[in-house]
């Protein structure tokens, strides 16, 4: 846009040039000191005029005193005469015709000048001035030698397995012999598969980097356009570029954009998106084969992909990258440390440990907000405790500590914290609780956080049931100790009833046995069919209701007995949080113990995020559950 706006104002300045010397040539100017015909009569009259210069009808006098003036002068056959009884001296010059040049130039200019505008703007339209009228089908795709692109396998930590995956491709494209003498050969394409944050670009780029080949990056809404048809010329124009640059790869970021399942949709298939679609499955795998050009894509949404992308051929082999385990999140923040002056006190380990589920994103912003804490307190190093603000911030929300609560409010969130955290603590299988706040983070008034001990990847019927007892501990602290009900228990029942609705229908946790009774929605856009009919009859339906209330009836009546059993450790929680506001996990180890809880520790170090719980007046977030 900026190349448009800088070529345009380049037009502007010729065309005003040009008209600027158009006006120098065309334009009779009256010289310096012009005077009125009859002004100039009256000086000759007076006879102070010397000598006149005649061309055509310009008159050019020089006065006895030695002043010039110019005048223009009417068809007038008695001035020579007249000029000639006052004695002034003439000469004659022939009028200055303008050349034939000039005349055409003159003639054609503003025709030229219409012109050279419009073809201007038609070279913007189509492709920016790179390329003429075809540039539509030209490839966006920008190609990185090994001078540009410096990452390298070093840079990426927490995917070892997929960085072992893609290690062959590297060797491949190093020495291709190794894999043909062999008769193997190297996949077509490899599709990379993760959550948002999880490094497949960043993997894609140390793949080029290690094998120091050319690396043509495009994103897959680059080849969507609004003309029918380019996306495909894009296609082809991009494996054409890469042809001559072989061995190389192909980098499609989003590949979702442009590989979605044929036929998707209500109003069925987009043809500009399939019939770019068909391009790249022809590119791929079709009658020309194209020699040491390897694709990688990635995407987060492989469910959605069309199966003929997927099949041996185009996309050999998907690499998966998941978040990273405690190891690998070691690894990433080292990585992501290295950027920053870091104190001696900073343990990557225990950070690590205290992030389960974050991504290589999420670890990076981390680092991030950390080093931001440690510059507003204007430190020279980033320690431990801007490390434990920055995931409070992260995992809770900024603290809003200029809010004003009532003691009513204030009491009511302490109860609600207080509930969900007596209960985590009794009920089996459930998550430590390492903090309870009553201080307004982000949209929440309070937060009661958990940390899983370890990376967890299952979830038994114990754990899920303690869950859900947990989630109703909050609304039944409200009810035993300030007889009320207030709105902030709203997360918590629909967190609790979806846990319990997906063991129920998805899971095979109930009494129902393991049929699945439950169908995704929303099915209709990534190409299922519209009118599938749901295979579960009305009465089957209402027995699944009456098993999801079952499972909530019982957690529900579970957490009030613990509840009302334990009022003793509810009050004394309530009040150490009115009190400190927040408090972490050995001061709620002395509350169930029975003990007074100890004083808070001074530093933030004892703080550990975990899954956030919902509090009183206010409906936050949904917190990751299983």
């Amino acid at each position: 846009m900026n190349n448009m706006f800088k070529n345009l104002a380049i037009w502007m300045v010729i065309g005003l040039v040009l008209m600027t010397v158009f006006n120098q040539f065309n334009t009779r100017q009256v010289a310096t000191g012009s005077v009125e015909y009859s002004e100039f009569i009256e000086e000759v009259k007076q006879g102070r005029i010397a000598k006149v210069v005649i061309e055509g009808r310009t008159l050019k006098a020089t006065t006895t005193e030695g002043k010039r003036m110019t005048t223009y002068a009417p068809p007038d056959l008695w001035l020579v005469s007249d000029l000639l009884k006052s004695g002034v001296k003439i000469e004659a010059k022939p009028e200055e015709e303008p050349s034939m040049l000039m005349n055409v130039f003159v003639s054609w200019f503003p025709m030229l000048l219409l012109i050279g505008v419009w073809v201007f703007f038609m070279r913007q339209m189509q492709g920016g001035g790179k390329g003429g009228a075809f540039s539509f089908g030209k490839s966006r795709a920008r190609m990185t030698d090994e001078a540009q692109n410096t990452i390298t396998f070093a840079d990426v930590a927490g995917c070892d397995e997929a960085k072992e995956e893609v290690q062959e491709l590297v060797d491949f494209l190093r020495d291709p012999s190794k894999f043909q003498k062999l008769g193997g050969r190297i996949p077509k394409g490899v599709l990379m598969v993760g959550n948002p944050g999880t490094g497949k670009t960043l993997l894609a780029k140390a793949i080029a980097g290690e094998a120091k080949v050319p690396f043509f990056s495009i994103s897959g809404s680059d080849f969507v356009e609004m003309f029918v048809g380019v996306g495909a010329a894009r296609v082809r124009d991009m494996f054409e570029n890469a042809k001559k640059h072989a061995p190389c790869i192909i980098f499609i970021d989003e590949i979702d954009a442009v590989g979605r399942h044929r036929g998707a949709g209500l109003g069925g298939g987009n043809d500009e998106r399939e019939q770019t679609l068909n391009q790249l499955l022809v590119e791929m795998d079709g009658f020309e084969g194209h020699t040491g050009i390897i694709v990688i894509a990635a995407t987060n949404r492989p469910d959605i992909l069309d199966p003929a992308l997927l099949r041996p051929g185009r996309f050999d082999r998907q690499v998966v990258v998941p978040l990273p385990d405690i190891r690998g999140r070691e690894e990433i923040l080292k990585v992501h440390m290295r950027k920053v002056p870091i104190a001696g006190d900073v343990k990557a380990d225990v950070i690590a440990r205290g992030t389960p589920g974050f991504s290589g994103a999420d670890l990076a912003n981390l680092v991030n907000e950390a080093a931001l804490f440690a510059a507003r307190r204007n430190k020279r190093l980033v320690d431990m405790d801007d490390f434990e603000m920055a995931k409070d911030k992260i995992m809770m929300g900024a603290e809003r500590r200029s809010m004003v609560m009532t003691e009513e409010e204030k009491m009511n969130t302490a109860y609600h914290e207080s509930g969900h955290a007596v209960v985590a603590k009794l009920v089996p299988k459930s998550d430590p609780v390492h903090k309870v706040t009553i201080i307004p983070r982000g949209r929440a008034l309070g937060l009661t956080m958990q940390l899983p001990e370890q990376d967890r990847y299952a979830y038994d019927r114990q754990y899920l049931m303690s869950r859900i007892a947990v989630l109703f501990g909050g609304r039944i602290a409200e009810e035993l100790f300030m007889n009320q009900m207030t709105t902030g228990a709203s997360n918590d029942f629909e967190r609790a009833t979806a846990m319990a609705r997906d063991m129920v229908t998805r899971y095979g946790m109930s009494d129902l046995g393991v049929m699945v009774y439950g169908e995704n929605e929303g099915e209709v856009f990534l190409g299922r069919s519209v009118t599938q009919h749901k295979n579960v009859s009305e009465a089957t339906m209402q027995k699944v209701d009456a098993e999801i209330r079952r499972i909530i009836d019982q957690q529900y009546a579970l957490a009030r007995q613990l509840l009302d059993e334990n009022r003793d450790k509810v009050e004394a929680m309530t009040k150490a949080l009115l009190e400190w506001e927040t408090i972490d996990a050995e001061q709620i180890d002395d509350i169930m113990a029975g003990k007074p809880p100890r004083p808070p520790k001074p530093a933030a170090g004892a703080s550990r995020p975990g899954k956030p719980d919902d509090h009183p007046g206010a409906e936050p977030s949904a917190a990751a559950t299983a």
